[in-house]
């Protein structure tokens, strides 16, 4: 037994009309008599589409065992459709969409368009809550040789769809508060499930929540219920690393890390916490807790607090205190505003430095992030975020007061090639501006998470500004191999220096079961002294969820 494949062949009643057919691309090579003749259906419809509506199939004619041929006569080609329509079934806007010539009684479309148009008047009806309506032409006519006339029937219930009741699916106990105000669904609300299912994919860009999978609804006679089926992820992570490196005056091996800790929705509330210790190597403390709020008595804005704690050896400590509201506008955007007070206090007995100073001050301050995260990227979950804050107050000492301001932007994007292949791209700085400037009011940054190849908070700056970058190459979907390329500038009014900063180097990541583990190597420098081994950093960090 064997299989014989069958050709077919479609002419038009001219060269022109064979032309477009041909033009058509449809498959000549088929299994049976019947795939033949479906094949011919589907270019008649096809050209039916295109305008000639008039169409006819003329014969179809067996050659041999192997071999069919068809005529189709084409007939004549209509351009364009007047469309008549009742004005108050349909907004002038959304014919503004589908049609340039609009007119009380009357709108024209291109004939090749008129499947899409008729498909999107359908869906602005549907989003103004009547799912069930249906519309078609009716009383078509041909108007002359190359125009054609029909009448728009619309059929829809009166009486509109509304959200009367919502579900939630798997994780039930799911805080009510995001279906308001971060998903933009709630009760009373028109029904429209193409704008739901749009908005239920903003799930995703929760780290404690993810839509198992599209929402379902159920239509009695008098109601309507949303069902949303919602999973609940794992939101908690423990950041630490290590860091080492030789000492340049001593040239022995020093130590530093830091362990940061962040709960999220453990209480269902969608809130989050957070721990930081860090100890660095120029014997630094910090002690950091922040914790978020959302969506406090059920409103659309929510309450940041935050406490840190810093010490630099036996010369100073620094405490900020702030409490900020935010607003989230949607899934990617939130703006913030707060106060922000901090008291620092010179620890010398015997101050011999003018530059450490007792000191209080208070910020009033305005913030704005935006976050698009890729969760279903392990590696690297998050593709885009920037954050931008200023700060307006006074600092305040036993002598003087004087107006301050700050400004800090810190912001990266992953440019993704392909689907091994990467670029990330990192900006950070902020700018302190006063009349004149404490030693331990200054801003400090340096290390895995600002400039690599530096110890961590060992630069002080009244003003800096710095680049991260890395090639990044997937091997697989749990590691990853970059280079390290990063650029500083920063100035210091207390010490009155300039400087440009360098650094280079390499890293890799591997996912493992118990979290992410980051390597980093890299070697640091200023502009005018030479690249020393001596001077390497080398970086460990474990990103753990649970």
């Amino acid at each position: 037994m064997f299989g014989q494949s069958l050709h077919l062949k479609i002419t038009g009643n001219n060269e022109f009309e064979t032309n477009a057919i041909d033009s058509l691309n449809y498959s000549k090579t088929h299994k049976d008599y019947n795939a033949v003749t479906n094949e011919i259906d589907s270019i008649q419809k096809s050209l039916s589409k295109l305008g000639y509506i008039e169409n006819e199939l003329k014969k179809i004619k067996k050659i041999n065992d192997s071999i069919y041929t068809a005529s189709i006569h084409l007939k004549n080609k209509y351009k364009t459709i007047y469309v008549y329509y009742n004005k108050d079934d349909i907004e002038t806007s959304t014919l503004n969409h589908i049609s340039k010539r609009i007119f009380d009684t009357y709108f024209e479309l291109d004939f090749t368009t008129l499947e899409y148009a008729l498909d999107y008047i359908n869906s602005k009806i549907s989003e103004k809550g009547f799912p069930f309506s249906k519309l078609y032409l009716s009383d078509i006519k041909i108007k002359d040789s190359i125009h054609l006339k029909a009448s728009l029937i619309i059929e829809s219930k009166k009486q509109k769809r509304i959200i009367n009741d919502i579900v939630i699916k798997g994780y039930e106990k799911f805080p009510k508060s995001y279906l308001k105000h971060f998903l933009k669904i709630k009760k009373s609300q028109v029904f429209d499930l193409k704008t739901i299912r749009k908005k239920t994919e903003e799930l995703n860009n929760l780290r404690f929540a993810s839509e198992i999978k599209s929402p379902e609804v159920l239509f009695s006679k008098d109601s309507t219920t949303l069902y949303l089926y919602i999973n609940k992820t794992k939101s908690n992570a423990f950041d630490g690393f290590l860091g080492f490196g030789s000492n340049e005056d001593t040239n022995e091996l020093e130590f530093d890390g830091y362990l940061n800790l962040n709960l999220t929705n453990n209480l269902n509330f969608g809130e989050s916490f957070r721990l930081l210790y860090k100890s660095d190597e120029n014997d630094q403390k910090t002690f950091e807790v922040n914790t978020s709020i959302p969506y406090i008595f059920k409103t659309p804005v929510g309450l940041d607090l935050l406490l840190r704690i810093f010490k630099r050896d036996s010369s100073f400590t620094t405490i900020n205190q702030s409490v900020k509201l935010n607003y989230q506008i949607n899934s990617k955007h939130k703006v913030y505003t707060g106060i922000t007070s901090t008291e620092s206090n010179n620890l010398l007995e015997e101050n011999t430095s003018q530059s450490i100073a007792d000191y209080k001050t208070q910020y009033y301050n305005l913030g704005y992030q935006f976050l698009k995260p890729q969760l279903s990227n392990l590696l690297f979950p998050i593709k885009s975020k920037a954050y931008l804050e200023t700060n307006f107050g006074k600092r305040k000492t036993s002598i003087d007061s004087e107006k301050q301001s700050q400004f800090t932007i810190d912001a990266f994007d992953i440019i993704n090639l392909n689907n091994k292949n990467s670029f990330y791209l990192r900006t950070n700085g902020s700018y302190l501006i006063s009349d004149t400037y404490f030693e331990n009011e200054l801003l400090r940054f340096g290390g895995i998470n600002s400039i690599r190849g530096f110890e961590e908070n060992s630069l002080f700056a009244s003003l800096y500004g710095l680049i991260n970058t890395e090639y990044r190459y997937k091997l697989n979907n749990s590691i990853y191999v970059h280079t390290i390329f990063d650029a500083a500038y920063f100035e210091n009014d207390v010490s009155k220096t300039k400087e440009k900063l360098f650094s280079y180097g390499f890293g890799f990541g591997i996912l493992t079961k118990t979290g992410l583990l980051k390597f980093n190597y890299a070697n640091g420098k200023n502009e005018n002294s030479r690249f020393k081994l001596s001077n390497s950093k080398i970086h460990l960090s474990l990103i753990a969820s649970f």
